[in-house]
């Protein structure tokens, strides 16, 4: 059985996944900026307040879980806003960046104090941050942010190597969440399945690599 903290526990996929690893047994710590019914079912421990962007909420989280050991941390938070060329929001594409970019890297950080050999950090990236794969243009904030990140997970990567800590990078699909506008190809539940797989498989030897959740490794 692991211990478990997914950050944006509280809907969409965060929620399927708390739901889910729940379910199999593990201890699921769900940090959320505010819990719901949903959440509060699945017999998790719920960590409200948590903001991905500040630097003193992430440091509460930290200190509530001082002392325990943490098996595998979900990077799961996110926000999305569509801007085109022609409609640039600056301020949106900086919010953008502190959650999408900036947000795993400080929870991260943060948290490592509770992360031992044999670790795990998964950071729910986006197959729309790979340059390879952009085959369309737009949403330059989400894909920016979501390339930044992934830049992120590698040097995370690189850096835990040494303490045995593994990182993987994660899209989770196309899937009909709020973010999305409740527009998408799968579920959540499945989703979540697909992202728990790619989970359990993570090794040393493929940190640092990025993976749909549906088992295919994805272009940078």
């Amino acid at each position: 059985m692991a211990v478990i903290v997914i950050t944006g526990a509280n809907r969409g996929i965060g929620l399927a996944l708390a739901q889910q690893l729940s379910q199999r047994g593990d201890t699921v710590i769900a940090a959320c900026r505010k819990g719901a019914p949903e959440l509060d079912a699945t017999g998790a421990q719920v960590i409200e307040g948590v903001d991905v962007t500040s630097d003193d909420a992430v440091a509460a989280l930290a200190e509530t879980l001082d002392g325990r050991t943490i098996d595998i941390l979900i990077n799961n938070a996110g926000v999305l806003t569509r801007e085109g060329l022609d409609d640039l929001d600056w301020d949106a594409m900086r919010r953008q960046f502190e959650v999408n970019t900036l947000g795993p890297l400080r929870v991260t950080q943060a948290l490592l104090p509770c992360m031992k050999e044999g670790a795990k950090v998964a950071i729910v990236s986006s197959r729309v941050g790979s340059i390879a794969d952009n085959s369309s243009g737009g949403n330059y904030g989400y894909r920016i942010s979501k390339t930044a990140v992934n830049m992120a997970g590698v040097c995370l990567a690189h850096d835990l190597r040494e303490r045995g800590i593994a990182v993987v990078l994660l899209h989770p699909g196309y899937v009909r969440t709020a973010l999305t506008g409740m527009n998408g190809e799968i579920e959540t539940e499945e989703s979540a399945r697909g992202l728990i797989a790619r989970i359990d498989e993570t090794t040393l030897e493929r940190s640092g690599t990025f993976w749909h959740a549906n088992g295919a490794e994805l272009p940078w």
